[in-house]
């Protein structure tokens, strides 16, 4: 008998549902794991870390926490925020700290339209939809560059400067990225969202470095769409999309509005690679930790457990990642969805209907 493959992989709950929705995860990859007769295993290492951790501590993770990271396959994560540590705290403590210091450059983001979910998108009914965000997930709008002045002139004397940060390394890698994508998908199409009638220096930058790497994928569509007239098409002509790739800000929104219009936020998976490998990429649902309910047991693992998928698919796994999607489809089509779909199973009866399908 073979030796058993084990994958090292640090999963890291934090906040809100993300407990909830990791171990639905964790449950349904241990569960595929003891199927494959020994031919792979999980190793797993849980770590405390997010807005509980820095009421007790003051930091969002601890001081070495990055080089303990390096050591694993990839890392599964939650959510992160809460309504007692700032937004922007604990983002940039936590999940962006991670991402920008692992070089994470390539934000995934795929809108599937699940059988069995009611899609508030009339185009659903008669197209077969499926495409994917690809997001420049280094710098862009989220560079964190800038500042806060002048608040000695009293109330309402304040100057807060933004700025985003744009370098043809980082446009091209993205768009590369993008292209070789299309071409492993069915429609070979890809759309770049830009703003550069009014985003003059960056987004210009984003439009030439489009179409300079355009020219070397000639058997792959392409178009160039502001992001007001893109998020207009998300709604409106969605079939004719396959890969859009955006900055960090735009592809943020773009995605949200995707998994809304494939029936909710719960659903959407993502993947944040660093696709040399040189560091372990991080694998997430794109929902956010949704205090209100936290604890209740309501949420919807499935975007936690196809982050899972994808996570399989880039360990080298692409046939069980394949089943763990199939398994998804599968309790969709049987209606076991939790009330954001609008059913009523609940976050366990869910997980426990994904278990049972990849045994079936």
């Amino acid at each position: 008998m073979a030796e058993t493959h084990t994958y090292r992989i640090a999963a890291i709950p934090a906040d809100g549902v993300g407990p909830e929705v990791l171990a639905s995860a964790r449950a349904v990859l241990d569960a595929l794991a003891a199927g494959s007769h020994g031919a792979f295993a999980f190793e797993w290492e849980e770590f405390p870390w997010g807005c509980g951790y820095f009421e007790r501590t003051g930091r969002m993770m601890d001081e070495d926490g990055l080089d303990r990271l390096r050591e694993f396959d990839a890392i599964l994560f939650g959510a992160v925020g809460w309504p007692t540590v700032p937004d922007h705290v604990s983002l940039w403590g936590l999940r962006l700290r991670i991402c920008q210091s692992f070089d994470q450059w390539a934000n995934v983001r795929p809108v599937r339209f699940l059988p069995g979910v009611r899609s508030p998108l009339r185009a659903a009914e008669e197209h077969a939809l499926d495409w994917v965000v690809v997001r420049e997930n280094s710098e862009g709008e989220y560079a964190g560059l800038g500042g806060r002045n002048f608040a000695g002139r009293g109330p309402g004397g304040e100057v807060a400067v933004q700025s985003a940060l744009f370098t043809e390394r980082g446009c091209e890698r993205i768009m590369r990225f993008a292209f070789e994508l299309a071409r492993t998908r069915p429609h070979r199409k890809v759309s770049s969202v830009t703003k550069s009638n009014a985003q003059q220096y960056g987004m210009v930058l984003w439009d030439e470095v489009f179409a300079r790497v355009a020219a070397d994928y000639p058997d792959v569509a392409t178009e160039s769409v502001l992001v007001d007239a893109m998020s207009a098409k998300f709604v409106l002509k969605p079939w004719e999309l396959s890969v859009v790739v955006a900055s960090n800000l735009n592809a943020d929104i773009l995605s949200d509005l995707g998994s809304a219009l494939a029936g909710s936020l719960g659903l959407a998976p993502s993947a944040n690679l660093n696709p040399e490998r040189r560091f372990p990429s991080m694998f997430e649902p794109v929902h956010g930790s949704a205090p209100d309910i936290a604890g209740r047991g309501w949420a919807n693992p499935i975007g936690a457990v196809g982050s899972a998928a994808m996570m399989l698919e880039h360990l080298g796994l692409p046939a069980e990642a394949a089943r763990v999607e199939r398994a998804i489809a599968t309790v969709t089509a049987a209606g076991t969805l939790t009330r954001d779909l609008g059913g009523t199973a609940s976050t366990a009866e869910v997980t426990g209907a994904l278990i049972d399908a990849l045994a079936g």
